[in-house]
């Protein structure tokens, strides 16, 4: 099982907030979230409840403040549990174009940016055939995160991106 600590002011300070589940809406608790303590388990914390708006995911570890997550501010209101298990295989397809059209490539491996490796804009569908992916807005992990399981992805707005922009991608691992 998994344990994540929600705290109102930076450095663990406040009041705070404990799961060790999913939670579609803890922002009746707290006013705020400026630090957060993941005892253990991999998470993914929403902006909004019910898992909207944006997501970050969170490894074990202290976060004394909301940039340490590449939190925008300090609002946090739901949050889900990812459950990985070792052995985990990772494949996942990319397609330039809604609909699974256009050039298409496999991977298996993380990517840091995918103009370097794939000569690819954009990607705007894709299929996770394993594992957890999260997609990153910029290149080297950066900006906006969207987090991917197994299934099919015929537009950005399945994997709950506004835009299409995937400039880098990897595997979600502990």
């Amino acid at each position: 099982m998994g344990r994540i600590i929600f705290y109102e002011d930076k450095n663990f300070q406040g009041r705070c907030y404990e799961c060790d589940s999913d939670c579609s809406d803890f922002h009746t608790y707290l006013s705020r979230c400026n630090s957060i303590h993941v005892e253990s388990g991999v998470w993914v914390v929403y902006e909004r409840p019910n898992y909207m708006g944006y997501q970050y995911v969170l490894t074990r570890g202290e976060y004394p403040e909301f940039q340490r997550w590449m939190g925008l501010n300090d609002r946090i209101s739901s949050c889900k549990m990812i459950h990985l298990t070792s052995g985990t295989q990772y494949k996942m397809q990319l397609y330039e174009k809604a609909d699974f059209a256009g050039q298409s490539f496999e991977t298996t491996e993380d990517c840091p940016s995918i103009m370097e490796r794939y000569r690819l804009r954009e990607v705007h569908s894709c299929k996770v055939l394993n594992g957890y992916w999260v997609f990153y807005e910029h290149p080297n992990y950066r900006g906006r995160q969207y987090v991917l399981e197994k299934g099919e992805y015929r537009k950005p707005m399945d994997w709950g991106a506004v835009c299409p922009t995937v400039q880098s991608f990897r595997r979600l691992t502990e």
